[in-house]
């Protein structure tokens, strides 16, 4: 599979630095059985105008990453226990009280969540919901707020946007109200959207509109994209850059091309293997590799690589020693990391 999006254009300013950098982020759910570790040790950087695209199934801490980000971990047994998160021109979120992230979320950084059904207030109509998230962070009148979110539907292609205004998310269909949502993130114009699988819900047609739509905006507005997704495909349409996550850690990191060209972890490359191919015979019936077991639970994580209960290429110090994130021993550019004792010297 090729990829098609494009790295932006980071030539004209070689001092560019990232709009969202995370380092070392720990996130704990606090629970009466124990304590887990949702995210451990997250690292990655997004540059000015980037599509960065967090991958992995259900359960390897992807959305955990993102709600970690935006300071709405479960309460009371979600917390931030190490780490930090900068986004340019604001500082560490960890540090701030809810007060000051109130000021931060929608404004700076925004989040489309999985289920707009489930993320929109029933009982207020769309309009007024985007329009609160305007007024939130602008000093404007009500007339004003209220032509700003006529004007957002318009930019998120919603027909009659006067009309819809005054619509409830039940009158909307799933398409509609995911571009509400759209229109929501992107209200104040953020640096930084997080999107956490956008399009789970969606028909195919649905979804590659919304994917199209996501992208034209994000060159309108000129801000950054995470994406969060388990569908590869949609990593090819939309990614510059990837991380594959594996039971709460990072286990690949690399731009879009060489991780398709070139997938190092056994995970990654099962992860490939997974995805349907058009068969040469149309009347044979085609056979999709799959990765064998589950990820594990958080509360009892194998000893040594996470994956190594279900790695077909395990060896004696994958069950001994978790492999660090690191450059591979044999590979310096492009840039890359790989978690994984195929590709880093073990300790003696």
């Amino acid at each position: 599979m090729t990829t098609r999006a494009t790295k932006p254009d980071r030539s004209a300013d070689a001092e560019i630095k990232p709009v969202l950098n995370v380092a070392g982020l720990k996130a704990r759910l606090f629970l009466k059985s124990g304590v887990l570790p949702a995210v451990d040790d997250v690292s990655f950087s997004v540059m000015p105008g980037e599509t960065l695209c967090i991958v992995g199934e259900s359960g390897c801490g992807k959305s955990m990453t993102a709600l970690s980000i935006m300071r709405l971990l479960p309460r009371p047994v979600g917390r931030i226990t190490g780490g930090s998160i900068t986004i340019d021109g604001v500082g560490d979120l960890t540090g701030l009280s809810e007060h000051a992230m109130r000021r931060v979320r929608g404004n700076d950084v925004s989040m489309i969540f999985q289920e707009p059904m489930t993320s929109l207030n029933p009982v207020f109509r769309v309009g007024y919901q985007i329009s609160e998230a305007i007024r939130v962070h602008h000093d404007v009148s009500a007339a004003e707020a209220r032509d700003r979110a006529i004007d957002m539907l318009e930019q998120v292609r919603i027909p009659l946007p006067a009309e819809r205004y005054r619509n409830f998310p039940h009158q909307l269909s799933g398409g509609m109200r995911q571009r509400v949502m759209i229109a929501m993130a992107l209200a104040c114009r953020p640096k930084v959207m997080l999107a956490d699988e956008p399009t789970t819900a969606l028909d195919v047609t649905i979804q590659a509109q919304i994917l199209k739509l996501m992208n034209e905006l994000k060159r309108e507005i000129g801000m950054s994209l995470v994406l969060i997704t388990h569908d590869l495909g949609v990593v090819a349409k939309m990614a510059q850059r990837v991380l594959v996550m594996y039971a709460g850690v990072v286990v690949e990191e690399a731009d879009a091309q060489t991780l398709f060209d070139r997938p190092l972890h056994p995970y990654t490359q099962g992860l490939m293997r997974s995805i349907p191919r058009p068969s040469a015979r149309q009347d044979r019936q085609q056979e999709i590799d799959t990765i064998k077991g589950t990820v594990p639970a958080l509360s009892a994580l194998p000893p040594g690589c996470r994956f190594s209960d279900r790695c077909p290429m395990v060896h004696e110090p994958c069950r001994k020693w978790e492999p660090p994130l690191a450059v591979p021993d044999d590979m310096a550019s492009p840039p890359r990391k790989v978690r994984c004792w195929l590709h880093t010297r073990p300790p003696q």
